[in-house]
C-alpha cells in the first residue's frame, strides 16, 4: 500500500442471477450443479441464427416501491442493476444512512449496452421515418452508461459517475475504477458492478463468429469451459453490486466487512479485437500484483474467465499455467450462468469472495474431459473443493483486447 493511499474494503454485496437472486439460493444451486441454462423458443423467429440457448433470470419481481414514476428511465438492464445495488447496501446497512446522498458515495458500473426495446425503438425510428413506439425516455433506457446513471438517480448520489462500458470487463472495471476511487481519496464509499439483459441480438453477434453453443436440444450439458468437447459459449443475465467503502470508515460505523481489494490492474491487447493476446493477459495479472504488493505464490485460487470458446480457453490456460508456473485450483463458473458480459466480472467477484470466507470452491460445470490444448492447471471440478486461502484473483478479459484482475483478500 502506497504513502498516503487508502485501504478499500467491501462491505456489501448482492446480486442477481439465473440461478439464485440471493447467496444462500446461490450456493444451494452450486453445490447441486444447477444450470440456470435453457432453451429459448421465443429467439426461433430469428432464422437464420443457429443458438437457441440462454441463461435468463426467472421470478424477477420488483417490491411495490418501484413506482412508474421512478422506473420510466429504466429498461431491464437498469432495473437489475437498481435491484441490485438496493440488496447491496441494505447488506451493508447503508440503504437509509444520509451519508451516501452527501457525495461520499460515487457509482462505478457497467454494462455492455442499454436495453434491447429502447435500442428497437431507435430502430424502427431510423427505419420507418416514423417515431412509433419512439419517446422521451428511449435514449435514458439505451443509453451505455443506463446502468450507472440510473443507479445514482435511484438512490440520490452525487459523488463522481463512472460508466465501464467495456463488454466483458465491464463489471471488473466498475470494481477496480471505484477501488481506485476510494484508494486515492476521492470518494468515501462507491456502488461498484455490472448488469445485463438477455438479448437475442448478442447471441447473434457470437453466432456470427462461429462462437456460440448450438447444443439447443441439451441445454444442460452447455457451455463447458477449458472441455474437448465444447462447442462454444452461452449468452446469460444477471447484475451484481458490491458496496465499497474505505477500511476506516467502515471500521468506525462497526461495518462488516467480507474482504479487502488489494490489487488491480487492467491493460489492452492494442493488436486484435477478438483475438486473445497471453502476453498482454498476463500483463493485467503484473499490474495487480504489482498494486498489491504481492506474488503468483501468495495465491491460493483463480477465478477463470473461462467462457467455453476455443482461442479463449486454450490462451487463458497457458497464460494461468506459465504465470503461477504451477497447477493452481482454478475454475470458470460460466457453465452454470452462460456468459453474463457486463456483469460477470461483478457476479464472479462476488462469488470468488463467498467462497473463499467460506473454505469451499464451486466446479466448473460440465468439464469431464480436459482439452489436451489447454494448460495444466488444478481444474475443480465435480462436486467442488474445500480449500483455505487468504488471496484469490478473479481474472476478466473482453472484445477489443480489454484485461482485467482483481486480486481479494480474506478478512474474516
Amino acid at each position: 500500500m502506497g504513502a498516503g493511499t487508502k485501504r478499500v474494503v467491501i462491505t456489501g454485496m448482492a446480486g442477481i442471477t439465473a440461478i439464485g437472486q440471493d447467496w444462500d439460493s446461490v450456493e444451494t444451486s452450486l453445490r447441486n450443479n444447477v444450470s440456470g441454462i435453457e432453451k429459448m423458443p421465443e429467439w426461433d423467429r430469428f432464422t437464420e441464427v443457429g443458438t437457441r440457448l440462454g441463461g435468463p433470470v426467472k421470478d424477477f419481481r420488483l417490491p411495490p416501491h418501484y413506482t412508474r414514476k421512478v422506473t420510466r428511465t429504466m429498461g431491464r438492464v437498469s432495473l437489475l442493476a437498481v435491484r441490485a445495488s438496493e440488496l447491496a447496501l441494505e447488506n451493508a446497512g447503508l440503504k437509509d444512512d444520509p451519508e451516501i446522498r452527501t457525495g461520499a458515495m460515487g457509482v462505478s458500473y457497467g454494462s455492455c449496452t442499454g436495453s434491447t426495446d429502447a435500442v428497437t425503438e431507435f430502430g424502427g425510428l431510423m427505419v420507418s421515418g416514423k417515431l412509433g413506439r419512439f419517446n422521451a425516455t428511449t435514449y435514458l433506457r439505451m443509453m451505455s452508461h443506463t446502468a450507472a446513471v440510473n443507479i445514482g438517480l435511484y438512490f440520490g448520489l452525487k459523488g463522481r459517475v463512472i460508466p465501464t462500458c467495456s463488454a466483458c470487463t465491464s463489471g471488473s472495471q466498475g470494481i477496480g475504477y471505484a477501488y481506485e476511487a476510494i484508494k486515492y481519496g476521492m470518494q468515501t464509499m462507491m456502488l461498484a458492478g455490472g448488469a445485463e439483459e438477455l438479448c437475442p441480438s448478442e447471441a447473434a453477434v457470437f453466432d456470427t463468429l462461429f462462437s456460440a453453443s448450438l447444443k439447443n436440444d441439451a441445454p444442460k450439458t452447455t457451455p463447458a469451459p477449458f472441455d474437448r468437447d465444447r462447442d462454444g459459449l452461452v449468452i446469460g443475465e444477471g447484475a451484481c453490486t458490491l458496496v465499497l467503502e474505505e477500511y476506516e470508515h467502515a471500521k468506525a460505523r462497526g461495518a462488516k466487512i467480507y474482504a479487502e481489494i488489494v490489487g488491480y490492474g487492467t491493460n489492452a491487447d492494442g493488436d486484435h479485437a477478438t483475438h486473445p493476446n497471453q502476453e498482454t493477459m498476463g500483463g493485467a495479472m503484473t499490474l495487480a500484483f504489482q498494486d498489491a504488493g504481492l506474488s503468483p505464490r501468495d495465491i491460493g485460487f483463480v477465478s477463470c474467465h473461462g467462457t467455453a470458446t476455443e482461442q479463449g480457453d486454450i490462451a487463458e490456460s497457458n497464460m494461468t499455467r506459465r504465470y503461477f508456473g504451477r497447477a493452481i485450483p482454478a475454475a470458470s463458473w460460466k457453465g452454470h450462468l452462460g456468459h453474463t458480459l457486463g456483469a460477470c466480472g461483478a457476479i464472479e467477484s462476488w462469488w470468488v469472495i463467498e467462497m473463499m470466507n467460506r473454505g469451499w470452491f464451486a466446479p466448473t460445470l460440465n468439464l469431464r474431459n480436459l482439452d489436451p490444448r489447454c494448460g495444466e492447471l488444478d481444474y475443480v471440478v465435480g462436486n467442488g473443493r474445500a480449500l483455505q486461502t487468504e488471496h484469490v484473483i478473479n481474472n476478466n478479459f473482453a472484445f477489443g483486447g480489454i484485461n482485467t484482475s482483481l486480486i481479494f483478500r480474506r478478512t474474516m
